[in-house]
């Protein structure tokens, strides 16, 4: 079996263990939803339909966004509200399922507000990540190429709409749009007030991407424009230093450097994302990836056993790894859309660093490493992710920018 065959063939097992495991195939009365694991999972199974050609796939796809829509789109089952949290009647909220944003699905309820923070607790409370609500955008925007239908697309960017609406603010101390991290459930209030360090930049590359899509849609689609949010969230990335050394991170600074890339080749001069200074982004988002991947592979990170690392964070860098080959060679290809040689500069020095997938993925997908308590104590994500890692085109596709295909 070719190596890619194999890596099919492992990501197909993985993916079908995670739709009997979280309660999507066979359905479960409380499905396990998780909106970062099944942004992710919905890019898998269509990959795996479009490598496989079986029907199966793209049926979990379609019904994984069903469920999330009806699970984390609604109020929790210990939560005295109930129905959709966007407070839409029930045949209203099956129109808009995403108009008032979608919980992350974390095992705890939110903070009330009466009750102080409790940073160690936080991480473990439900309530809304604007990170998790942009790559569910992404997933339906791949559903939307996938089957021709601009429901997804309409949901994705009505959730925008939603979300840049209530995770944005003005700042009294300068007067600059600024971002919350994170907000309680029905967006009405803050829970962490600090600024997510890729929030803007993810953003912006995410909104961008859909109102190109827009742009193509039929125009029987009625479809909101994000024009605004866009130019807004340019605004906010010029004061946001994007350096990291968290591997996850870095991954998503690389996987958004490929989307920009192709933005630039298929846009148009006039484009929002165009004018809104993509260009310069993709500049800054590379120093910054250059800096997470030196930091990464100086840390020894590689050589610990499985119960000092972390497999999800590794799998993202891993996943954005995989598109530095096609964001090099789009640089190549079309120099007039991206200015001086700077930019293939910074995409040629990446180079080095690519050995670093197959390590981290090779890694993971030992039996006798996913027997640690660090790989089982977060079994469902890092299972995802390390299909996403071996079969990437799902998520890094250009089906996020292409015209979609017919049903």
């Amino acid at each position: 079996m070719a190596m890619g065959e194999m890596e099919t063939a492992t990501a197909r097992v993985i993916m079908r263990d995670f739709a009997r495991l979280t309660g999507l195939d066979p359905a479960g009365t409380r499905p396990k939803r998780y909106l970062w694991t099944d942004a992710f999972a919905v890019c898998n199974y269509l990959e795996l339909h479009r490598l496989t050609g079986e029907d199966l796939f793209r049926d979990l796809a379609l019904r994984l966004v069903d469920q999330v829509h009806h699970t984390l789109g609604q109020y929790r089952d210990d939560d005295r509200m109930r129905g959709w949290i966007s407070g839409l009647g029930e045949a209203e909220g099956e129109e808009h399922p995403t108009i008032g944003g979608l919980r992350i699905g974390k095992g705890l309820p939110e903070r009330r507000p009466d009750e102080p923070p409790d940073e160690r607790l936080e991480w473990d409370r439900d309530g809304q990540y604007y990170h998790y609500l942009t790559r569910w955008m992404h997933s339906l925007l791949k559903a939307n190429h996938a089957t021709g239908d601009p429901r997804y697309l309409r949901w994705a960017l009505e959730l925008a709409g939603t979300a840049h609406a209530r995770f944005t603010y003005t700042s009294w101390q300068g007067g600059g749009k600024r971002m919350y991290w994170k907000m309680s459930t029905d967006l009405s209030r803050p829970l962490v007030t600090s600024m997510g360090q890729h929030d803007p930049p993810d953003g912006l590359v995410t909104y961008s991407e859909l109102e190109l899509a827009r742009s193509r849609a039929p125009a029987s689609a009625t479809l909101p424009s994000v024009e605004v949010e866009i130019a807004e969230l340019a605004g906010i990335c010029r004061a946001v230093d994007l350096a990291t050394d968290d591997p996850l991170g870095t991954g998503g600074l690389l996987s958004d450097s490929l989307l920009i890339a192709r933005i630039l080749v298929e846009a148009g001069d006039g484009f929002p994302g165009e004018r809104a200074g993509l260009r310069d982004l993709l500049g800054e988002i590379l120093s910054a990836a250059l800096f997470g991947l030196d930091a990464f592979a100086d840390s020894g990170c590689t050589g610990l056993p499985p119960d000092y690392r972390l497999a999800f964070r590794e799998l993202g860098l891993a996943i954005g790894l995989s598109g530095v080959g096609e964001l090099t060679r789009l640089i190549d290809e079309h120099p007039a859309r991206f200015g001086e040689d700077s930019l293939r500069v910074q995409a040629e020095a990446l180079q080095p660093y690519l050995p670093l997938r197959e390590t981290i993925t090779g890694f993971w997908r030992e039996a006798r490493n996913q027997e640690a308590a660090s790989w089982k104590e977060h079994r469902e994500i890092n299972m995802v992710m390390l299909a996403t890692s071996l079969v990437p085109a799902g998520y890094l596709g250009d089906g996020g920018v292409t015209s979609p295909e017919a049903p």
